[in-house]
């Protein structure tokens, strides 16, 4: 089944329905941009604050456990989807566990994939204004509505998010995807340039009381060091994997080892980003970043215009990676609501359209980003990348290939374990956080 360029998909097995087809007719390179940038989105913004709370070689070695674990899941994932011939991440949970197995991917891939196109918007709802400001030099703004957050995100969602989000399959996003990608790169170059150029220690632009500088200072939530949200932040920034199977379902003459091969290359080019993004961000403003790095600059100076021109560009980022988050929510929805229903424009169109309301809705009167990144790193992530693929693994391959207690079983409940005490351990870190008071995170700004 690994070998056959056509899927079985949409139907739990063995009822009796005839199955979809579907041919892949994605490229190998577009697959790794689809994937890599399902990778990368807004979490490069929080790690060198990140940095900043462990230190550079405790980072170096939780983000690269962190990105080895994540390539493992995939293999587990793949072995498990290569057995049973399925690719939906859903209906791994239902042959695994039947209907609560899928019920219980379907919510963790709904709640994560909600958490990170909220986080991408709240970008949009802070940095654009002060992009718009700082172009249009208004120095003393008299609620302009152009330079309202809540109405830019509606703008932004309607004009550009939903259409790409009304596509019918992912892959056409691809071209999207490596210009998205391409921003970042300038973005991660602009960081290592202004390492050399900002002095150290950095004098506040907001010190001279001038009227943008003060706008802009208290535009974006604050974010204190707090090492709680560390690790939670760092598994955010990997979480891929309710995308990697349907970008599996699309890539042209696929095998096991061949999407490995683009999940690997996607890790990999985005520790390299990751790493140098953190490591230089830190090194220009050491235990002044703030939990939003792009914030962090124009403290120095709002009118700086490589950094507006970075702003930009991870606006443009982060705007059209929205819409591939999006398709593996909506078909997480299908899945549970309408698990036997073929596709149909007016109910694909109207999943589309609700979920970017509610998100929406969420950015507008919801607390700030750094929440977001603790709570939904904590709990979903952890499900997505440790437990669900470790368990689904366990259950799906056959005992006759692999018995209960063969080294490759024994390591996926290592696996599943380690996620259930990543998951306790960052709970409890946030949540005692939260009752002593110590950090801004548990309320808004």
């Amino acid at each position: 089944m690994t070998e056959s360029v056509v899927f079985y998909f949409a139907h739990p097995p063995g009822d009796g329905r005839p199955p979809h087809t579907f041919e892949g007719k994605t490229s190998f390179g577009m697959s790794v941009f689809n994937l890599g940038n399902a990778i990368m989105g807004s979490g490069i913004l929080g790690l060198a604050y990140a940095m900043a709370n462990t230190g550079v070689v405790l980072f170096l070695i939780l983000l690269t456990v962190v990105a080895v674990l994540s390539s493992y899941s995939i293999h587990l994932l793949l072995k498990s989807s290569g057995v049973v011939g399925i690719r939906a991440y859903e209906q791994l949970g239902y042959r695994a566990f039947g209907t609560p197995g899928k019920m219980a991917a379907g919510i963790a891939i709904t709640l994560q994939n909600i958490g990170a196109m909220s986080s991408y918007l709240y970008i949009v709802k802070y940095e654009f204004p002060l992009v718009i400001q700082a172009f249009l030099k208004v120095d003393n703004p008299a609620g302009e509505w152009f330079l309202n957050g809540n109405y830019l995100v509606v703008i932004v969602s309607i004009a550009v998010i939903l259409p790409l989000a009304l596509m019918k399959q992912l892959g056409y996003l691809g071209y999207t995807s490596g210009f998205s990608l391409s921003c970042m790169v300038f973005f991660l170059i602009s960081v290592i340039y202004k390492k050399f150029t900002v002095p150290c220690p950095f004098v506040d632009f907001a010190l001279n009381a001038t009227a943008i500088g003060q706008n802009l200072n208290g535009t974006y939530p604050s974010g204190e060091a707090d090492t709680a949200y560390t690790i939670p932040i760092l598994a955010f920034a990997f979480v891929c994997h309710p995308e990697v199977l349907p970008i599996y379902t699309e890539l042209r003459n696929p095998t096991k080892k061949k999407m490995q091969h683009v999940s690997n290359i996607s890790i990999a080019v985005m520790y390299v980003m990751y790493f140098l993004a953190a490591l230089f961000g830190y090194l220009t403003f050491y235990g002044k970043v703030e939990a939003e790095l792009l914030h962090t600059y124009s403290r120095i100076d709002p009118y700086d215009t490589l950094i507006l021109c970075v702003r930009v560009a991870v606006l443009t980022a982060v705007t059209l990676t929205v819409p591939i988050v999006l398709f593996p929510v909506r078909r997480a929805i299908q899945q549970m609501v309408f698990p036997n229903k073929t596709f149909y424009w007016p109910r694909h169109i109207a999943i589309a359209f609700v979920l970017l309301t509610f998100i929406n809705l969420l950015v507008i009167f919801a607390p700030n980003i750094l929440g977001i990144f603790g709570i939904i790193g904590a709990t979903s992530a952890p499900c997505l990348i440790f437990i669900f693929p470790a368990v689904f693994y366990i259950r799906i391959v056959p005992k006759e290939e692999e018995p209960s207690f063969s080294v490759p079983k024994i390591l996926a409940a290592c696996f599943a374990g380690i996620g259930f005490l990543f998951m306790i351990m960052s709970l409890s870190f946030i949540i005692i956080d939260w009752t002593t008071g110590s950090s801004n995170a548990s309320s808004g700004h």
